[in-house]
């Protein structure tokens, strides 16, 4: 049976629940839809997720194809990309979209590759053109401009910066339709590594998180950070130049042209606050600053500075969050 929609949107679920940037790409996606008239459809693979649509249908979703089976219950590529593109070419939508988190960066380009059409990764917009066409928003030049991209190909395919949209309020009045699809599983005489394993850090989601820049004198000096990331329950972040540099993973970069962040606590050890960088974490709740330059850019945000030696103030806030535990 074909669903007449236009935008569909791939949903991410994590331990049986809907990942935030679903309803924030559902919530834009309605939007664009009202503009085109035109519907959505989602699409959502896991085990034991048949009540998640509801939240997908109150979100925007008109109609949700759903995949319930025991082998998606964790990500696992080869069956994910082939579920979505045998259904992408069964309903031909005019605009695909992921959230580029680590499974959607993984995900998406695959999917772009066998359907033979353009993806733009790492949108922080996306609006419709007067003829209709999908106008995708990132970064480019590390950073310094905005390219506005129009994709000739289709689906038109994209993934979305998790927290640079917001999800808007559940209209719990919504009606919508829920599919359920029968899985295939696809023959693997190898195994999938989970991209979110590998990588060892999703920053995106993070509620706390302990960033070094340039203050830090060497890669090994991100133990530090570490250490009162784990006192704190949160992950380890950078800026740009140490990422460059090749200190730590890509995956840890904060800033517009990496991940854009807004956790509860944001600890900006040793980094002066270029633009870019601040352009990708000032939506944090609390802002906490350590910087030897009390003109650092990084306090003009901040609310807490801490002029002085991160080398000095982070043995010193590990020292004391331990002694209040005891």
């Amino acid at each position: 049976m074909k669903v007449h929609s236009n935008i569909m949107v791939f949903c991410e679920q994590r331990e049986g629940k809907v990942h935030p940037i679903s309803f924030e790409l559902l919530s834009k996606s309605k939007e664009m839809a009202d503009r085109l008239g035109v519907e959505i459809s989602a699409v959502l693979l896991g085990e034991s997720i048949i009540e998640e649509t509801i939240e997908l249908i109150q979100y925007g979703a008109d109609t949700v194809f759903v995949y319930d089976h025991p082998s998606l219950r964790e990500f696992d590529l080869l069956n994910y990309k082939h579920t979505i593109v045998d259904l992408v070419r069964e309903q031909s939508p005019e605009i695909l979209l992921f959230g580029a988190t680590n499974l959607g960066r993984s995900l998406a380009p695959r999917v772009s590759v066998a359907l033979n059409t353009g993806l733009t990764a790492d949108c922080i917009g996306l609006d419709i053109d007067e003829d209709g066409s999908l106008i995708q928003i990132r970064p480019a030049f590390t950073g310094n401009i905005l390219a506005w991209i129009k994709t000739s190909t289709r689906p038109q395919m994209a993934t979305v910066r998790y927290k640079v949209m917001q999800a808007g309020s559940a209209d719990i009045s919504r009606k919508g339709k829920v599919i359920r699809r029968e899985f295939q599983p696809v023959p693997s005489f190898f195994t999938i590594i989970d991209q979110e394993k590998l990588n060892g850090v999703d920053i995106s989601g993070a509620e706390i998180i302990i960033s070094g820049g340039r203050g830090l004198k060497k890669p090994d000096d991100f133990s530090l950070l570490a250490e009162l990331a784990d006192l704190l329950g949160g992950v380890v972040g950078s800026s740009r130049p140490l990422v460059d540099e090749g200190w730590i993973g890509r995956e840890h970069q904060v800033g517009f042209s990496g991940n854009t962040v807004k956790p509860k606590f944001y600890i900006a050890c040793g980094i002066s606050g270029s633009a870019q960088h601040m352009a990708g974490m000032r939506g944090a709740d609390v802002i906490i600053a350590i910087n030897t330059d009390p003109s650092a850019p990084i306090f003009q945000i901040a609310d807490y500075g801490i002029v002085g030696d991160l080398y000095e103030v982070v043995p010193r806030l590990i020292e004391e969050i331990r002694r209040r535990r005891k």
